[in-house]
């Protein structure tokens, strides 16, 4: 395959959602988020996902909402307004079957065993907990201690993320995070003793001054640990969004052609180990439930990423969360001060969303499975309830011609698949069905 690199150097977006978020508008705000959760049906099922905006400190590749915590003062304000407004969802939408719990930031440890457990007592309150299928936490291994293990297990969490990055200690240097193996492996076992067996280890490749050898090197090493997943994202250098990034000194970032063999290192080192790809940057044991989905056409994708989760809405709490209902997008206020006034006065907290147009929802349709089963057939999808006649992708189809020269991507007739060595790319050929993505739009990072 020889893609052009000016294609491959294409800004677009990840494709956690369709539409982005960039493109959603004030127009949707707390009103409309309230009717939304009022008209869920009461046999919906939900996921829910928790934002803790703090971090001990910075590092300096995060792309994160989330800020240093120097005291404790604020994280416990926020843990409050956190318990405020489960109760003000509940009042609407409690009583509800929640089949996915995740908290994400941030580092939703910093909360501490006591406000974690005041949380799941709320959320218990709010909601019907009988049926959750996975309690899930990203958490730093550096601050994993064996109380916390201890106090995760017994609030329910089974499943882990712990967020690795790099084991060179030359890189760790260049990203201002230090983090020995050994305190990564202390974590694995503190978190295995206390019965949390189902492990994440996310990676990153595209770091300053990262070689293809420290990828390779950084997937045997995770995978010695025995995690049942592995994500390897690569590194969205935006300084224009994220000052902290600016830390980075762009010449030592490794080059598009170097990104692209750390990529494809890493997906061979890790199939070489037993693990399958999953969509586009994670890796599963055979035997996963993200494996299994992705075989046999069940994966799906949301705002964490690669999921399995099939609850009908998602449910977003604190600052900067998103939500998705069957009406559209909603996503609170960023700040944590915006965030923390509209609580504090008994309002919901939604700034920004979207509704789903049956346009949007198709293209989402379209690029959910592009990036899920790295195939799509338009024919199928136009049997689709908001399919038009009008929909025939000719324009689309056209767009793809130069990927498809490039061996990035076979068509055969409106059928769409990824080559195997395609799939690094796959956010381009996504971006051919995203009617909102001009020059005019929002920056993104690159697309490999």
């Amino acid at each position: 395959m020889n893609i052009g690199l000016i294609r491959a150097e294409r800004n677009v977006p990840r494709y956690t959602s369709y539409p982005t978020a960039p493109h959603f508008t004030p127009l949707i705000g707390a009103d409309s988020y309230e009717m939304w959760l009022a008209a869920l049906p009461s046999a919906a099922t939900l996921s829910l996902y928790l934002h803790v905006p703090f971090c001990t400190e910075i590092c300096h590749y995060c792309g994160c909402h989330t800020k240093a915590a120097r005291r404790r003062e604020p994280i416990e304000r926020y843990a409050d307004r956190l318990l405020d407004e489960i109760a003000l969802i509940g009042a609407t939408a409690g009583g509800r079957k929640v089949l996915h719990l995740h908290w994400g930031g941030g580092t939703p440890s910093i909360l501490g065993s006591r406000q974690l457990g005041r949380i799941m007592e709320r959320l218990a309150a709010a909601f019907d907990l009988s049926a959750l299928l996975e309690h899930a936490i990203e958490l730093d291994p550096r601050h994993v201690s064996q109380p916390l293990a201890a106090a995760l297990a017994e609030i329910g969490v089974n499943r882990a993320s712990l967020g690795v990055q790099d084991f060179s200690p030359r890189v760790q240097q260049a990203i201002g995070r230090i983090q020995p193996f050994d305190t990564v492996a202390a974590a694995v076992a503190k978190l295995r003793d206390a019965g949390i067996a189902r492990l994440n280890i996310d990676l990153m490749y595209g770091l300053p001054s990262q070689t293809t050898s420290d990828v390779r090197r950084n997937a045997e090493i995770a995978a010695s640990l025995h995690p049942q997943r592995i994500a390897i994202f690569g590194y969205a250098h935006v300084p224009w969004l994220k000052k902290n990034q600016r830390l980075i000194v762009q010449t030592n970032l490794p080059d598009l052609s170097a990104r692209i063999a750390q990529a494809q290192a890493a997906s061979d080192t890790l199939a070489g180990l037993g693990y399958v790809p999953v969509g586009l940057d994670h890796f599963a044991e055979p035997g996963d439930a993200l494996a299994v989905a992705a075989r046999t056409g069940h994966l799906h994708r949301n705002f964490q990423g690669y999921t399995v989760d099939r609850a009908d809405a998602l449910i977003g709490f604190g600052a900067s969360a998103i939500g998705k209902l069957p009406q559209g997008f909603v996503q609170n206020a960023v700040d944590t001060g915006g965030y923390t006034r509209a609580i504090e006065a008994g309002r919901l907290a939604t700034v920004k969303g979207l509704r789903l147009s049956p346009e949007d929802r198709l293209r989402g349709l379209i690029i959910e499975r592009l990036m899920c089963d790295m195939s799509v057939d338009l024919d199928r999808v136009a049997g689709e309830p908001d399919a038009t006649p009008e929909d025939n992708f000719a324009f689309e189809l056209s767009a793809l011609e130069p990927l498809v020269a490039d061996g990035v991507v076979r068509v055969d007739g409106r059928r769409i698949a990824i080559t195997p060595e395609g799939r690094p790319f796959v956010r381009l050929v996504a971006a051919a069905f995203d009617a909102y993505l001009t020059s005019a739009q929002a920056r993104h990072s690159i697309a490999v």
